[in-house]
């Protein structure tokens, strides 16, 4: 993995393709082919059912990656089909919003989580087994507070063109509200300059609530201040579960770990 991780690095440096804007950077190498032909029996095949049941929420409550699927999980998050699984959902997004007949009157707004949503925490998950290794929320932290993290490139593309038509962001994220500057100048520093809101975790709010809960119960507070959420995404289902979660969400890849 240290050898993948060196080539995500250097595709930094690359500018990326599709519907991503001309200096959006791209951030991930292409995928190496992981499969065979004539019937071949293809170890670790496996995992793509075990990622097709994550992402659809059939596998809940799960901790870690399996460990036979840390090098599967790796090269799909490192690798082409991640890209093209997020631009795919970006587009539709995207078209989805397009059709829409806003009021105009700036109270219609487009949910962003962070984590996994608009920034990447790719270089720190791939150091860290691609959550094949159980969550360590101190090391975590300590990555965050570095401000480091890399945009996903087809969020930042979809957040342009949700404020070309008119749609304030609000960014609700899980990070805790003394993470609020460091997180703030990372989305800044990375090309998400503007928004209506940012909203962080208060732990003495919801110590011991679940990220469905949280989420719910800042959603359900936007809306009472007369604000109509025509959009929502997450890389989480938890993101997207509860109540007032919007007119239409989005469910963007992530098999490398789970928030209930």
């Amino acid at each position: 993995m240290a050898l993948l991780l060196l080539l995500f690095l250097a595709n930094i440096l690359t500018i990326s393709e599709g519907t991503c804007e001309p200096g959006i950077i791209k951030q991930i190498h292409l995928l190496r082919p992981r499969s065979g032909a004539g019937g071949n029996s293809i170890p670790g095949l496996s995992c793509l059912s075990w990622r097709l049941a994550v992402e659809t929420n059939n596998i809940i409550g799960w901790k870690t990656v399996p460990e036979e699927c840390e090098e599967y999980v790796g090269h799909y998050m490192l690798g082409k089909q991640y890209r093209k699984d997020s631009r795919a959902v970006a587009k539709e997004a995207f078209l989805y919003a397009q059709s829409l007949k806003l009021a105009g009157d700036g109270k219609d707004i487009w949910i962003f989580d962070i984590d996994e949503t608009t920034l990447s925490n790719i270089p720190y998950y791939a150091q860290h087994g691609f959550g094949a290794e159980p969550y360590n929320a101190t090391l975590f932290d300590e990555w965050v507070m570095e401000g480091a993290a890399p945009a996903l490139p087809e969020s930042l593309w979809l957040y342009n063109k949700l404020l070309s038509l008119g749609i304030k962001v609000v960014f609700l994220t899980g990070r805790q509200e003394s993470q609020r500057n460091t997180t703030a100048s990372n989305l800044k520093n990375v090309g998400y300059q503007a928004w209506e809101k940012l909203i962080l975790k208060e732990p003495s709010k919801y110590s011991g609530k679940t990220a469905v809960f949280y989420k719910s119960n800042e959603r359900e507070m936007l809306e009472k201040k007369g604000y109509r959420i025509i959009g929502n995404m997450g890389d989480q289902w938890s993101d997207l579960l509860g109540t007032n979660t919007g007119n239409r969400t989005f469910k963007l890849p992530d098999p490398m770990y789970y928030i209930s």
